[in-house]
């Protein structure tokens, strides 16, 4: 069954769920200011029940990138100060139009988004917000930690997350990106042997569950990267009653439900991998809805695409749109650190409305399309950095990709030609205008660190190599 059946088979179901749980009571107890009342829907946003029928926003706020003083995110400006007022009026924003779900982790924002989101949330009646919180022990991996150690140092990580979000239990509490096996300079698939330190030899999976018995943390999940191997063995735990999953985090859009492995030959398909929890009844939590940002910026002919369908919808809606349809997804996440993107991603939600044959037809030329565009897979998550050399690594992919995108990577042909001279041109001055030439790609000396990090498992040093040799061309080609 293809895609396009897949989803028809499930509209009516979508439909008739949009219906009931668009309109939920979720009344306004902070107002914004600066914004007309009812430019964006305040009462239409698009529910999905939980395993235990908590209703939870379609639109989920990750909280990853969290605005700077002086414009920006903390993504691609760890070292920024965070503007706290701004978080504060986004989360406002966000809750008044119907959004209560916000995820965030310890290591996000280089530890300083749980304090920056229980600041925001605090604020607001605690019934009128639901927080996602991670297990970030993975950087304890292969330290040589003994069990006890291991284990005491994760439970403190634990009762940090409260203490900084400034609350008693948590609604949705994950296993961080369980998955990748690099941290023993194995064979970079074979996750389980860093399943087993991080969560079962030490007994910290054990902890977890006897403090979801207690009522501290109401759901427990696990989000997922890499080795599928670690996917099916902890699906199996929940077949066999060991470890009972509330719901599981994946990446997955419109591109990586079928070209997944296109784009980085260990991404896993991510329809087999909504298919695997939909036949559990175990609800998807979605991460990377817009792949890093870029469904949102397709390059022109793309864009073009699906603008002249529907001229007046943003790239980013569709996204939003293909994920509706799935009936198991319980909300998709979206770092947001503009109002623009806060309110159009609202509006995509507010409510969901499915795509028709011909839409979906259209997406799949256009996942078609991008799936063979040689763009680097960075997602921008900072777990790279810093690096030991002073790289810019998520610069300089996002320069790249950024320049395949506008045209600006100079084709195959003789330096004649006045399209490879303008490309050349527009791609050298970029370069240098982006990114700091001691932190290009011409520095890396190959020292792995940040494949041990990588959850979209790129070969860093490799794709370094290939830029540094292509910039060469290009400015040997002037002389």
């Amino acid at each position: 069954m293809d895609r396009r059946q897949f989803l028809k088979g499930m509209s009516g179901a979508v439909v008739a769920g949009a219906a009931m749980a668009a309109g939920c009571d979720h009344p306004n107890s902070v107002s914004s200011e600066g914004y007309t009342p009812g430019e964006v829907p305040t009462d239409k946003m698009t529910y999905r029940p939980d395993t235990h029928g908590q209703m939870v926003s379609l639109l989920g706020f990750g909280m990853m990138r969290l605005p700077i003083e002086g414009g920006g995110s903390a993504r691609e400006n760890p070292q920024a100060p965070i503007d706290q007022q701004e978080v504060n009026r986004l989360v406002d924003y966000a809750i008044e139009h119907g959004v209560n779900y916000f995820d965030t982790a310890t290591v996000y924002c280089q530890g300083r988004s749980e304090t920056c989101t229980g600041i925001a949330l605090h604020r607001h009646p605690r019934d009128k917000y639901l927080i996602a919180t991670k297990m970030s022990n993975h950087n304890m991996v292969g330290q040589g930690l003994s069990h006890d150690e291991f284990y005491r140092r994760s439970v403190e990580m634990y009762r940090n997350s409260m203490k900084e979000l400034q609350v008693d239990y948590i609604d949705y509490y994950l296993l961080h990106s369980i998955g990748g096996g690099v941290a023993y300079g194995s064979n970079i698939d074979d996750g389980m042997p860093v399943l087993r330190e991080r969560f079962l030899d030490s007994g910290v999976l054990d902890f977890l569950m006897a403090e979801r018995r207690a009522g501290r943390i109401r759901n427990l999940g696990f989000s997922f990267h890499g080795d599928v191997k670690v996917f099916d063995y902890m699906l199996r735990q929940h077949d066999e009653g060991r470890y009972h999953w509330d719901f599981v985090q994946i990446q997955m859009n419109y591109v990586d439900c079928h070209y997944a492995n296109e784009i980085n030959p260990r991404n896993v398909n991510a329809e087999h991998l909504y298919t695997e929890l939909d036949r559990r009844e175990i609800p998807a939590v979605i991460m990377e809805p817009l792949l890093g940002g870029r469904l949102g910026t397709l390059n022109d002919h793309m864009a073009a695409m699906l603008k002249e369908r529907e001229p007046n919808r943003s790239l980013a809606s569709w996204a939003f749109r293909h994920l509706g349809m799935y009936p198991r997804i319980m909300t998709a996440l979206s770092g947001m650190n503009l109002m623009e993107h806060l309110q159009d991603n609202i509006r995509s939600c507010s409510p969901a409305e499915p795509l028709t044959d011909d839409e979906l037809a259209l997406l799949d030329r256009v996942a078609d399309e991008f799936a063979h565009f040689p763009a680097i897979p960075c997602t921008t998550c900072q777990y790279c950095m810093p690096c030991p050399y002073g790289l810019d690594i998520p610069g300089i992919f996002a320069h790249y990709n950024k320049c395949l995108a506008e045209g600006n990577i100079a084709s195959e042909g003789t330096v004649e030609q006045r399209e490879f001279r303008r490309a050349r041109r527009a791609f050298l001055t970029s370069y240098d205008q982006s990114i700091d030439r001691l932190r290009q790609a011409d520095h890396c000396i190959e020292c792995g660190e940040c494949l041990k990090h990588c959850p979209q498992h790129i070969q860093i040093p490799a794709k370094m190599h290939m830029i540094e040799d292509y910039t060469n061309k290009l400015k040997d080609s002037l002389v």
